[in-house]
């Protein structure tokens, strides 16, 4: 890959992940205004660890905090740590049956067209807008119980839908159930680290399968993602201690026009 295509991947991979703004409704502009072709399976793989390790760095007092939580599980201890274990596992399992059902029904292969993406950040957008303004700030992480967890969790099924945003969805779900902005993105990317670890290996299989060789391009551009993950974590989360999600609403409302424009153009093809 020339280096311009490694570096403009790993900057819309590493930000658009972490941001509540549709990664797939970035991604799917790319080949538009620029014509490069696949980067292929072993990138994506080296970009997933670079944007799961950033989570793995930026929050590493919690992930130690859990990995002590689910030594003492084993041990037969619950603690607090180990009950924050249990609800991140208990969320994960819808993404977990709902991606199985997608892959063995073949049905998210028919919802991956642009025009389903637009509509999706557009219509998403608006909920994480009515959620963040008529949600109650009243629970922290420590308040989390396995309802939410449960409902939070289905919302990161949603993710699944292109166009749909992973931390969007679970923040969006958080904020509506009371969490605050910061404890609601906070449980949403340490509930992101075993769907992150699952697509990955996933993914990884299918290179391999592929019999795809690793290659310097897809080690470089997995290790620029980590830098700019870790710098759209890092901003969100200063982010959503001082201001409304209302920026990332207004961005996701015009990303969902200009494609729908492109699309009318005939640029892209619905």
């Amino acid at each position: 890959m020339p280096i311009e295509q490694i570096v403009v991947l790993a900057i819309i991979q590493g930000i658009t992940e972490f941001l509540p703004i549709s990664s797939s409704g970035h991604l799917i502009l790319v080949p538009v205004f620029t014509g490069w072709a696949d980067q292929g399976l072993l990138t994506d793989v080296m970009v997933h660890m670079g944007s799961l390790i950033a989570i793995l760095v930026y929050f590493w007092r919690d992930v130690l905090m859990l990995a002590r939580g689910g030594i003492e599980l084993f041990k037969g201890r619950v603690t607090d740590a180990g009950r924050l274990v249990l609800l991140i596992a208990i969320g994960t399992v819808p993404a977990i049956a709902f991606g199985l059902i997608l892959r063995k029904t073949g049905f998210l292969d028919t919802i991956r067209g642009p025009q389903i993406i637009a509509w999706n950040a557009i219509v998403f957008g608006l909920l994480m807008l009515a959620a963040d303004w008529l949600g109650p700030s009243k629970w922290r992480m420590e308040d989390m119980r396995i309802s939410p967890a449960l409902i939070i969790g289905v919302a990161q099924a949603l993710a699944l839908i292109p166009g749909t945003s992973r931390s969007g969805i679970t923040i969006t779900a958080a904020r509506a159930l009371g969490f605050t902005r910061p404890e609601a993105a906070r449980f949403s990317f340490l509930l992101g680290i075993p769907a992150m670890v699952g697509a990955g290996v996933l993914v990884l299989g299918e290179a391999i399968e592929a019999g795809e060789p690793i290659t310097g391009d897809a080690v470089l551009t997995g290790a620029l993602t980590f830098f700019f993950a870790l710098a759209a974590i890092a901003f969100l989360m200063a982010a959503v201690k001082r201001f409304s999600l209302l920026p990332f609403v207004v961005y996701r409302i015009v990303l969902g026009v200009v494609i729908l424009l492109l699309i009318n153009a005939g640029l892209i093809f619905a």
